[in-house]
Protein backbone atom coordinates (compact mmCIF):
# COMPACT_ATOMS: atom_id res chain seq x y z
CA UNK A 1 0.00 0.00 0.00
CA UNK A 2 1.05 3.47 -1.08
CA UNK A 3 1.83 6.20 1.72
CA UNK A 4 -1.29 8.17 1.34
CA UNK A 5 -0.30 11.00 2.66
CA UNK A 6 2.81 11.46 0.27
CA UNK A 7 1.35 14.21 -2.08
CA UNK A 8 3.16 16.93 -3.80
CA UNK A 9 3.26 20.33 -2.87
CA UNK A 10 2.36 23.14 -4.70
CA UNK A 11 4.14 24.51 -7.45
CA UNK A 12 4.63 28.25 -8.68
CA UNK A 13 2.83 27.23 -12.12
CA UNK A 14 0.11 25.29 -10.17
CA UNK A 15 -0.74 28.91 -8.50
CA UNK A 16 0.14 30.73 -11.61
CA UNK A 17 -2.86 28.70 -13.31
CA UNK A 18 -5.41 28.95 -10.77
CA UNK A 19 -4.83 33.11 -10.52
CA UNK A 20 -4.85 32.85 -14.80
CA UNK A 21 -7.92 30.68 -14.65
CA UNK A 22 -10.00 33.18 -11.88
CA UNK A 23 -8.61 36.41 -14.40
CA UNK A 24 -10.18 34.38 -17.48
CA UNK A 25 -13.52 33.87 -15.54
CA UNK A 26 -13.31 37.20 -14.20
CA UNK A 27 -13.14 38.52 -17.70
CA UNK A 28 -15.53 36.23 -19.43
CA UNK A 29 -18.29 37.32 -17.08
CA UNK A 30 -17.70 40.88 -17.55
CA UNK A 31 -17.50 40.69 -21.41
CA UNK A 32 -20.92 37.79 -21.62
CA UNK A 33 -22.92 38.63 -19.22
CA UNK A 34 -26.00 40.94 -19.40
CA UNK A 35 -25.06 44.44 -17.72
CA UNK A 36 -28.67 43.42 -15.69
CA UNK A 37 -27.44 39.84 -14.46
CA UNK A 38 -23.34 41.37 -14.08
CA UNK A 39 -24.89 44.29 -11.96
CA UNK A 40 -27.05 41.60 -9.73
CA UNK A 41 -23.94 39.52 -9.93
CA UNK A 42 -22.01 42.07 -8.13
CA UNK A 43 -24.45 42.34 -5.22
CA UNK A 44 -24.95 39.12 -4.72
CA UNK A 45 -21.09 38.47 -4.14
CA UNK A 46 -21.47 41.29 -1.65
CA UNK A 47 -24.01 39.88 0.16
CA UNK A 48 -22.51 36.64 0.06
CA UNK A 49 -19.02 37.99 1.59
CA UNK A 50 -21.08 40.13 4.84
CA UNK A 51 -23.28 36.59 5.39
CA UNK A 52 -19.31 34.84 5.22
CA UNK A 53 -18.29 37.52 7.74
CA UNK A 54 -20.96 37.04 9.97
CA UNK A 55 -21.01 33.33 10.51
CA UNK A 56 -16.53 33.58 10.99
CA UNK A 57 -17.22 36.26 13.43
CA UNK A 58 -19.92 33.84 15.07
CA UNK A 59 -16.96 31.17 14.62
CA UNK A 60 -14.09 32.88 15.65
CA UNK A 61 -14.78 35.37 18.17
CA UNK A 62 -18.16 33.58 19.27
CA UNK A 63 -20.32 36.77 20.12
CA UNK A 64 -23.58 35.11 21.70
CA UNK A 65 -26.09 37.87 19.89
CA UNK A 66 -24.72 36.06 16.69
CA UNK A 67 -25.68 32.45 18.04
CA UNK A 68 -29.84 33.89 18.47
CA UNK A 69 -29.58 33.57 14.11
CA UNK A 70 -29.67 29.88 15.06
CA UNK A 71 -33.04 29.75 15.54
CA UNK A 72 -34.12 32.19 12.13
CA UNK A 73 -37.10 30.22 10.41
CA UNK A 74 -35.62 28.03 7.51
CA UNK A 75 -38.17 30.15 5.21
CA UNK A 76 -36.53 33.38 5.88
CA UNK A 77 -32.95 31.85 5.41
CA UNK A 78 -34.49 31.21 1.43
CA UNK A 79 -36.82 34.02 1.35
CA UNK A 80 -33.95 36.81 1.69
CA UNK A 81 -31.46 36.79 -0.84
CA UNK A 82 -35.41 36.74 -3.13
CA UNK A 83 -36.83 39.65 -1.56
CA UNK A 84 -33.25 41.69 -1.45
CA UNK A 85 -32.78 40.69 -5.54
CA UNK A 86 -36.79 42.16 -6.01
CA UNK A 87 -35.63 45.25 -3.81
CA UNK A 88 -32.46 45.87 -5.79
CA UNK A 89 -34.29 45.01 -9.40
CA UNK A 90 -37.16 48.00 -8.37
CA UNK A 91 -34.81 50.28 -7.12
CA UNK A 92 -32.65 50.61 -10.26
CA UNK A 93 -34.91 49.38 -12.30
CA UNK A 94 -33.91 46.69 -14.16
CA UNK A 95 -35.48 44.45 -16.66
CA UNK A 96 -34.52 40.83 -16.73
CA UNK A 97 -36.32 38.18 -19.45
CA UNK A 98 -36.96 34.50 -18.82
CA UNK A 99 -33.70 33.68 -19.69
CA UNK A 100 -32.05 35.82 -17.95
CA UNK A 101 -33.58 35.04 -14.32
CA UNK A 102 -32.43 31.00 -15.47
CA UNK A 103 -28.54 32.63 -15.60
CA UNK A 104 -29.60 34.79 -12.85
CA UNK A 105 -30.11 31.87 -10.44
CA UNK A 106 -27.66 29.83 -11.86
CA UNK A 107 -24.88 31.86 -11.06
CA UNK A 108 -26.43 32.83 -7.23
CA UNK A 109 -25.78 29.07 -6.49
CA UNK A 110 -22.56 29.00 -8.23
CA UNK A 111 -21.31 31.93 -6.38
CA UNK A 112 -22.77 30.28 -2.62
CA UNK A 113 -20.52 27.65 -3.82
CA UNK A 114 -17.39 29.19 -4.82
CA UNK A 115 -17.74 32.54 -2.47
CA UNK A 116 -18.60 30.27 0.72
CA UNK A 117 -17.64 26.53 0.10
CA UNK A 118 -14.41 27.34 -0.75
CA UNK A 119 -13.37 30.17 1.88
CA UNK A 120 -14.17 28.27 4.56
CA UNK A 121 -12.79 24.90 3.45
CA UNK A 122 -9.52 26.71 2.74
CA UNK A 123 -10.07 28.25 6.52
CA UNK A 124 -11.20 25.00 7.93
CA UNK A 125 -7.58 23.36 6.56
CA UNK A 126 -5.59 26.52 7.58
CA UNK A 127 -7.47 25.95 11.26
CA UNK A 128 -6.87 22.18 11.54
CA UNK A 129 -3.47 23.00 10.52
CA UNK A 130 -2.76 24.98 13.49
CA UNK A 131 -4.34 22.40 15.70
CA UNK A 132 -1.50 20.27 16.33
CA UNK A 133 -2.29 19.01 20.28
CA UNK A 134 -0.16 16.95 22.11
CA UNK A 135 -2.36 13.60 23.15
CA UNK A 136 -0.64 11.56 26.37
CA UNK A 137 -4.06 9.45 27.22
CA UNK A 138 -5.12 7.75 24.58
CA UNK A 139 -8.36 5.95 24.68
CA UNK A 140 -9.67 2.85 23.82
CA UNK A 141 -10.39 2.30 20.24
CA UNK A 142 -12.24 -0.74 18.41
CA UNK A 143 -12.12 -0.45 14.52
CA UNK A 144 -15.08 -2.19 13.16
CA UNK A 145 -14.64 -3.63 9.77
CA UNK A 146 -18.32 -5.24 8.31
CA UNK A 147 -18.01 -7.46 5.30
CA UNK A 148 -19.93 -9.03 2.97
CA UNK A 149 -18.47 -11.06 -0.41
CA UNK A 150 -15.59 -8.90 0.09
CA UNK A 151 -12.69 -11.89 -1.06
CA UNK A 152 -9.39 -9.89 -2.40
CA UNK A 153 -10.23 -6.89 -0.39
CA UNK A 154 -10.86 -7.56 2.93
CA UNK A 155 -6.88 -8.97 3.13
CA UNK A 156 -5.63 -5.87 2.17
CA UNK A 157 -7.81 -3.84 4.30
CA UNK A 158 -6.93 -5.91 7.72
CA UNK A 159 -3.06 -5.28 6.75
CA UNK A 160 -3.53 -1.97 6.56
CA UNK A 161 -5.06 -2.16 10.05
CA UNK A 162 -2.37 -3.55 11.29
CA UNK A 163 -0.04 -0.82 10.34
CA UNK A 164 -1.71 1.63 12.32
CA UNK A 165 0.43 3.57 14.29
CA UNK A 166 -1.80 3.30 18.02
CA UNK A 167 -1.12 2.09 21.15
CA UNK A 168 -1.50 -1.90 20.64
CA UNK A 169 -3.15 -2.26 23.97
CA UNK A 170 -5.53 0.58 23.51
CA UNK A 171 -6.43 -0.87 20.13
CA UNK A 172 -8.90 -3.88 19.06
CA UNK A 173 -9.45 -4.58 15.34
CA UNK A 174 -12.85 -6.73 14.81
CA UNK A 175 -13.74 -7.89 11.48
CA UNK A 176 -17.49 -8.84 11.08
CA UNK A 177 -18.56 -11.63 8.44
CA UNK A 178 -22.10 -10.79 7.25
CA UNK A 179 -22.24 -14.35 6.19
CA UNK A 180 -20.63 -13.74 2.82
CA UNK A 181 -20.87 -16.79 0.39
CA UNK A 182 -17.49 -16.30 -0.80
CA UNK A 183 -14.00 -16.48 0.82
CA UNK A 184 -14.08 -13.47 2.60
CA UNK A 185 -14.29 -15.59 5.86
CA UNK A 186 -11.31 -17.51 5.24
CA UNK A 187 -9.22 -14.72 3.78
CA UNK A 188 -10.12 -12.60 6.87
CA UNK A 189 -9.46 -15.82 9.14
CA UNK A 190 -5.35 -15.76 7.82
CA UNK A 191 -4.71 -12.89 10.73
CA UNK A 192 -6.26 -14.04 13.51
CA UNK A 193 -2.74 -15.16 14.90
CA UNK A 194 -2.04 -11.20 14.83
CA UNK A 195 -4.78 -10.32 17.15
CA UNK A 196 -7.57 -9.94 14.60
CA UNK A 197 -11.43 -11.09 16.02
CA UNK A 198 -13.12 -12.26 13.38
CA UNK A 199 -16.69 -12.72 13.79
CA UNK A 200 -19.00 -14.51 11.71
CA UNK A 201 -23.01 -14.33 11.59
CA UNK A 202 -26.00 -14.62 9.43
CA UNK A 203 -27.14 -11.82 6.50
CA UNK A 204 -28.60 -8.98 7.76
CA UNK A 205 -27.32 -6.09 6.42
CA UNK A 206 -24.62 -3.67 6.84
CA UNK A 207 -26.25 -2.03 9.78
CA UNK A 208 -26.95 -5.36 11.25
CA UNK A 209 -22.87 -6.06 11.16
CA UNK A 210 -21.76 -2.99 12.46
CA UNK A 211 -24.36 -3.42 15.79
CA UNK A 212 -22.88 -6.85 15.92
CA UNK A 213 -19.51 -5.64 17.01
CA UNK A 214 -20.39 -2.75 19.05
CA UNK A 215 -22.16 -5.13 21.35
CA UNK A 216 -19.07 -6.79 21.67
CA UNK A 217 -16.66 -4.20 22.21
CA UNK A 218 -16.27 -2.52 25.58
CA UNK A 219 -13.96 0.49 23.81
CA UNK A 220 -14.45 4.06 23.97
CA UNK A 221 -14.70 4.85 20.72
CA UNK A 222 -15.84 2.84 17.48
CA UNK A 223 -13.96 3.48 13.98
CA UNK A 224 -15.76 1.95 10.93
CA UNK A 225 -14.12 1.10 7.82
CA UNK A 226 -15.21 -0.64 4.63
CA UNK A 227 -13.58 -3.95 3.72
CA UNK A 228 -12.89 -2.49 0.45
CA UNK A 229 -10.43 0.82 2.38
CA UNK A 230 -7.53 1.24 3.06
CA UNK A 231 -6.48 3.61 5.60
CA UNK A 232 -3.26 5.73 6.59
CA UNK A 233 -1.40 4.54 9.32
CA UNK A 234 -2.21 7.98 11.49
CA UNK A 235 -5.90 7.62 10.75
CA UNK A 236 -7.00 6.68 13.76
CA UNK A 237 -4.72 9.29 15.70
CA UNK A 238 -5.74 12.19 13.85
CA UNK A 239 -8.99 10.78 14.36
CA UNK A 240 -8.51 11.19 17.77
CA UNK A 241 -6.70 14.54 17.89
CA UNK A 242 -9.78 15.96 16.29
CA UNK A 243 -12.23 14.89 18.59
CA UNK A 244 -10.29 16.08 21.29
CA UNK A 245 -9.32 19.56 19.74
CA UNK A 246 -13.19 19.95 18.84
CA UNK A 247 -16.14 21.30 20.94
CA UNK A 248 -19.37 18.86 21.93
CA UNK A 249 -18.14 16.35 18.95
CA UNK A 250 -20.29 13.07 18.57
CA UNK A 251 -18.12 12.02 15.51
CA UNK A 252 -15.68 12.19 13.27
CA UNK A 253 -15.63 12.34 9.45
CA UNK A 254 -12.43 10.99 7.92
CA UNK A 255 -11.14 12.05 4.17
CA UNK A 256 -12.16 9.31 1.32
CA UNK A 257 -9.72 9.46 -1.47
CA UNK A 258 -10.44 7.56 -4.87
CA UNK A 259 -7.76 4.46 -5.08
CA UNK A 260 -8.19 3.28 -8.11
CA UNK A 261 -8.12 6.69 -10.52
CA UNK A 262 -6.45 5.33 -13.40
CA UNK A 263 -9.04 5.58 -15.93
CA UNK A 264 -11.46 7.85 -17.64
CA UNK A 265 -14.63 7.36 -15.32
CA UNK A 266 -12.67 6.99 -12.12
CA UNK A 267 -10.90 10.09 -12.39
CA UNK A 268 -14.25 11.70 -13.00
CA UNK A 269 -14.99 10.22 -9.68
CA UNK A 270 -11.85 11.51 -7.98
CA UNK A 271 -12.78 15.01 -9.07
CA UNK A 272 -16.14 14.16 -7.45
CA UNK A 273 -15.05 13.40 -4.02
CA UNK A 274 -12.65 16.17 -3.87
CA UNK A 275 -15.10 18.93 -5.45
CA UNK A 276 -18.55 17.26 -4.36
CA UNK A 277 -17.95 16.00 -0.83
CA UNK A 278 -14.30 16.79 0.90
CA UNK A 279 -15.04 20.38 -0.02
CA UNK A 280 -18.26 20.87 1.78
CA UNK A 281 -17.30 18.38 4.62
CA UNK A 282 -14.60 20.72 5.15
CA UNK A 283 -16.20 23.98 4.88
CA UNK A 284 -19.62 22.36 7.25
CA UNK A 285 -17.33 20.87 9.50
CA UNK A 286 -16.37 24.79 10.56
CA UNK A 287 -20.08 24.80 12.17
CA UNK A 288 -19.80 21.08 13.18
CA UNK A 289 -22.44 19.95 10.82
CA UNK A 290 -20.53 17.39 8.03
CA UNK A 291 -23.76 15.98 6.70
CA UNK A 292 -22.58 12.06 6.19
CA UNK A 293 -19.86 10.26 8.60
CA UNK A 294 -18.53 8.04 5.75
CA UNK A 295 -18.50 3.92 6.14
CA UNK A 296 -15.10 4.32 4.42
CA UNK A 297 -13.51 5.85 7.70
CA UNK A 298 -15.20 7.60 10.94
CA UNK A 299 -15.34 7.34 14.47
CA UNK A 300 -18.28 7.72 16.91
CA UNK A 301 -18.41 7.45 20.44
CA UNK A 302 -19.82 4.35 21.18
CA UNK A 303 -21.73 5.48 24.40
CA UNK A 304 -23.60 8.04 22.61
CA UNK A 305 -24.28 5.26 19.29
CA UNK A 306 -25.67 2.94 22.39
CA UNK A 307 -28.12 5.86 23.03
CA UNK A 308 -29.30 6.17 20.07
CA UNK A 309 -30.04 2.24 19.73
CA UNK A 310 -26.67 1.67 17.27
CA UNK A 311 -27.34 1.62 13.49
CA UNK A 312 -30.72 1.57 12.56
CA UNK A 313 -32.35 -0.46 9.45
CA UNK A 314 -34.88 1.84 8.06
CA UNK A 315 -32.80 3.31 5.31
CA UNK A 316 -30.10 2.11 2.90
CA UNK A 317 -27.68 4.19 3.74
CA UNK A 318 -27.45 3.71 7.44
CA UNK A 319 -24.23 5.96 7.80
CA UNK A 320 -26.25 9.11 6.92
CA UNK A 321 -29.23 8.29 9.15
CA UNK A 322 -27.05 7.72 12.32
CA UNK A 323 -25.35 11.16 11.18
CA UNK A 324 -28.59 13.08 11.66
CA UNK A 325 -29.22 11.53 14.68
CA UNK A 326 -26.26 12.66 16.34
CA UNK A 327 -26.68 15.91 15.00
CA UNK A 328 -30.79 16.09 16.09
CA UNK A 329 -29.07 15.01 19.81
CA UNK A 330 -27.34 18.08 20.24
CA UNK A 331 -23.91 17.01 19.36
CA UNK A 332 -21.51 18.40 16.46
CA UNK A 333 -19.74 16.57 13.45
CA UNK A 334 -16.50 17.33 12.14
CA UNK A 335 -14.19 16.66 9.50
CA UNK A 336 -10.39 15.81 9.96
CA UNK A 337 -8.65 16.18 6.59
CA UNK A 338 -5.85 14.30 8.13
CA UNK A 339 -7.16 11.15 8.38
CA UNK A 340 -7.21 9.80 5.38
CA UNK A 341 -8.79 6.22 3.63
CA UNK A 342 -8.73 5.27 -0.25
CA UNK A 343 -11.57 3.31 -1.31
CA UNK A 344 -12.65 1.63 -4.97
CA UNK A 345 -14.81 3.34 -6.88
CA UNK A 346 -17.02 1.74 -10.02
CA UNK A 347 -15.10 1.20 -13.06
CA UNK A 348 -18.58 1.11 -15.21
CA UNK A 349 -21.22 3.35 -15.83
CA UNK A 350 -23.72 0.41 -14.81
CA UNK A 351 -22.07 -0.56 -11.74
CA UNK A 352 -21.76 3.58 -10.75
CA UNK A 353 -25.45 3.46 -11.32
CA UNK A 354 -26.29 0.36 -8.68
CA UNK A 355 -23.81 2.85 -6.16
CA UNK A 356 -25.38 5.87 -6.74
CA UNK A 357 -29.49 5.06 -7.10
CA UNK A 358 -28.92 3.22 -3.64
CA UNK A 359 -27.36 6.43 -2.17
CA UNK A 360 -29.43 8.47 -3.54
CA UNK A 361 -32.82 6.25 -2.35
CA UNK A 362 -31.07 6.30 1.03
CA UNK A 363 -30.27 9.92 0.75
CA UNK A 364 -34.09 10.52 0.38
CA UNK A 365 -35.58 7.44 2.74
CA UNK A 366 -33.24 9.60 5.30
CA UNK A 367 -34.71 13.41 4.78
CA UNK A 368 -38.07 12.16 4.89
CA UNK A 369 -37.45 10.11 8.26
CA UNK A 370 -36.16 13.14 9.62
CA UNK A 371 -38.13 15.84 8.13
CA UNK A 372 -38.70 17.48 11.85
CA UNK A 373 -35.52 18.84 10.96
CA UNK A 374 -37.00 21.42 8.31
CA UNK A 375 -40.27 22.16 10.49
CA UNK A 376 -38.88 22.04 14.24
CA UNK A 377 -36.71 25.72 14.81
CA UNK A 378 -35.94 24.31 17.80
CA UNK A 379 -33.13 22.03 15.80
CA UNK A 380 -31.21 25.43 16.18
CA UNK A 381 -28.79 25.32 13.57
CA UNK A 382 -29.30 22.24 12.49
CA UNK A 383 -32.36 23.35 11.35
CA UNK A 384 -31.48 26.90 9.64
CA UNK A 385 -28.40 25.42 7.81
CA UNK A 386 -28.74 22.01 7.27
CA UNK A 387 -31.93 21.81 6.41
CA UNK A 388 -31.74 24.44 3.80
CA UNK A 389 -28.03 22.55 2.12
CA UNK A 390 -30.31 19.53 2.04
CA UNK A 391 -33.21 21.01 -0.10
CA UNK A 392 -30.62 23.23 -2.38
CA UNK A 393 -28.11 20.40 -2.80
CA UNK A 394 -30.94 17.25 -2.93
CA UNK A 395 -33.61 19.65 -4.53
CA UNK A 396 -33.30 23.09 -6.03
CA UNK A 397 -30.09 22.42 -7.85
CA UNK A 398 -30.75 18.93 -9.69
CA UNK A 399 -34.47 20.30 -10.40
CA UNK A 400 -32.23 23.67 -11.91
CA UNK A 401 -29.88 21.36 -13.60
CA UNK A 402 -33.33 19.70 -15.54
CA UNK A 403 -34.53 23.88 -16.29
CA UNK A 404 -31.24 24.38 -17.82
CA UNK A 405 -31.34 21.55 -19.54
CA UNK A 406 -34.57 22.22 -21.47
CA UNK A 407 -33.15 26.13 -21.80
CA UNK A 408 -30.12 24.51 -23.70
CA UNK A 409 -32.77 22.41 -26.24
CA UNK A 410 -35.16 25.50 -26.70
CA UNK A 411 -31.81 27.32 -27.77
CA UNK A 412 -30.60 24.72 -29.57
CA UNK A 413 -33.47 24.68 -31.97
CA UNK A 414 -34.35 28.10 -32.19
CA UNK A 415 -30.97 29.12 -33.51
CA UNK A 416 -29.31 30.56 -30.41
CA UNK A 417 -25.64 28.94 -30.72
CA UNK A 418 -23.81 31.53 -30.00
CA UNK A 419 -25.45 32.64 -26.55
CA UNK A 420 -25.39 28.92 -26.32
CA UNK A 421 -21.82 28.84 -27.14
CA UNK A 422 -20.88 31.93 -24.31
CA UNK A 423 -23.26 30.40 -21.69
CA UNK A 424 -21.63 26.95 -21.61
CA UNK A 425 -17.75 28.97 -21.99
CA UNK A 426 -19.08 30.55 -19.26
CA UNK A 427 -20.06 28.11 -16.69
CA UNK A 428 -17.54 26.10 -17.37
CA UNK A 429 -15.20 28.80 -16.66
CA UNK A 430 -16.77 29.49 -13.46
CA UNK A 431 -15.96 25.17 -12.43
CA UNK A 432 -12.62 25.35 -13.52
CA UNK A 433 -11.89 28.15 -10.80
CA UNK A 434 -14.07 26.12 -8.34
CA UNK A 435 -12.35 22.44 -9.31
CA UNK A 436 -8.79 24.69 -9.62
CA UNK A 437 -9.41 26.15 -6.36
CA UNK A 438 -10.65 23.08 -4.80
CA UNK A 439 -7.57 20.54 -5.82
CA UNK A 440 -5.21 22.90 -4.85
CA UNK A 441 -6.97 22.93 -1.10
CA UNK A 442 -7.21 19.14 -1.36
CA UNK A 443 -3.44 19.27 -2.27
CA UNK A 444 -4.49 16.49 -5.25
CA UNK A 445 -3.60 16.17 -8.69
CA UNK A 446 -3.94 19.05 -10.38
CA UNK A 447 -5.21 17.47 -13.91
CA UNK A 448 -7.99 16.25 -12.61
CA UNK A 449 -9.41 19.75 -13.47
CA UNK A 450 -9.59 19.16 -17.21
CA UNK A 451 -12.50 16.75 -16.54
CA UNK A 452 -14.05 19.85 -15.12
CA UNK A 453 -16.07 20.85 -17.96
CA UNK A 454 -17.70 17.27 -17.82
CA UNK A 455 -19.34 18.27 -14.37
CA UNK A 456 -21.07 20.65 -16.23
CA UNK A 457 -22.46 19.02 -19.32
CA UNK A 458 -22.52 15.36 -19.10
CA UNK A 459 -21.58 13.24 -15.70
CA UNK A 460 -24.23 16.16 -13.87
CA UNK A 461 -27.13 15.20 -15.60
CA UNK A 462 -26.45 11.64 -15.48
CA UNK A 463 -26.25 11.96 -11.42
CA UNK A 464 -29.53 14.19 -11.30
CA UNK A 465 -31.28 11.75 -13.33
CA UNK A 466 -30.31 9.12 -11.13
CA UNK A 467 -31.16 11.43 -8.34
CA UNK A 468 -34.49 11.71 -9.94
CA UNK A 469 -35.01 8.11 -10.31
CA UNK A 470 -34.14 7.12 -6.39
CA UNK A 471 -36.37 9.94 -5.44
CA UNK A 472 -39.10 8.73 -7.21
CA UNK A 473 -38.76 4.53 -6.57
CA UNK A 474 -38.87 6.14 -2.44
CA UNK A 475 -42.11 7.79 -2.73
CA UNK A 476 -43.91 5.16 -5.62
CA UNK A 477 -42.48 1.69 -4.42
CA UNK A 478 -42.85 0.38 -0.81
CA UNK A 479 -39.18 -1.50 -1.46
CA UNK A 480 -36.44 -1.78 -3.72
CA UNK A 481 -33.43 -4.34 -3.31
CA UNK A 482 -29.70 -3.21 -2.26
CA UNK A 483 -28.20 -2.32 -5.40
CA UNK A 484 -24.11 -3.08 -5.20
CA UNK A 485 -21.38 -2.29 -7.63
CA UNK A 486 -19.57 -5.26 -8.70
CA UNK A 487 -15.75 -5.52 -7.15
CA UNK A 488 -13.26 -4.71 -9.65
CA UNK A 489 -10.86 -7.86 -8.73
CA UNK A 490 -13.70 -10.18 -8.45
CA UNK A 491 -14.94 -9.59 -11.60
CA UNK A 492 -11.32 -9.69 -13.01
CA UNK A 493 -11.05 -13.42 -11.11
CA UNK A 494 -14.40 -14.40 -12.40
CA UNK A 495 -13.59 -13.57 -15.96
CA UNK A 496 -10.28 -15.76 -15.64
CA UNK A 497 -11.80 -18.77 -14.18
CA UNK A 498 -14.10 -18.69 -17.26
CA UNK A 499 -11.64 -18.44 -19.83
CA UNK A 500 -9.71 -21.07 -18.05
CA UNK A 501 -12.83 -23.61 -17.95
CA UNK A 502 -13.55 -22.77 -21.84
CA UNK A 503 -9.44 -23.76 -22.35
CA UNK A 504 -10.16 -27.22 -20.12
CA UNK A 505 -13.24 -28.14 -22.10
CA UNK A 506 -11.33 -27.42 -25.55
Amino acid sequence: MRNLLSRTSLSVGELLLAVAILIGAVGVLVYLLPTPILVLGGAIILLSTLIYSIGFLSIIRQYRFLYRLNRVPILVVFLAPVILTFIFIHVFDLSLSIANWVILIALLLSLATYWLIVPAALYQQLREQQEETAIEDWPSVCVLVPAYNEEGYVGECIESLLAIEYPTELLDIVVIDDGSTDNTYQEAANYESDGIRILQKENAGKHSALNYGMERTSSEFIVCIDADSVVDTKAVKELIRTYRTSSNPGAIAGNVEVANADSFITRIQALEYIIGINMFRRALSLLGLVKVVPGCLGMFDRKLVNEIGGYSGDTVTEDFDLTIDILKGGHRIYHSSNAVAQTEVPDTWLDLYRQRIRWFRGNVQTVLKHWQIFKNTDFGILHVVMAPYLILSMVIIPGLGFVISAYIIWMLFSGAIIQLIGLLVLFTLLQLLFCTLAILIEDDDLSLVKYAPLTVIGYKQFLDVILAKGTLDVILKDSFSWTRAQRIRQRETTDKNEITNQDDKS
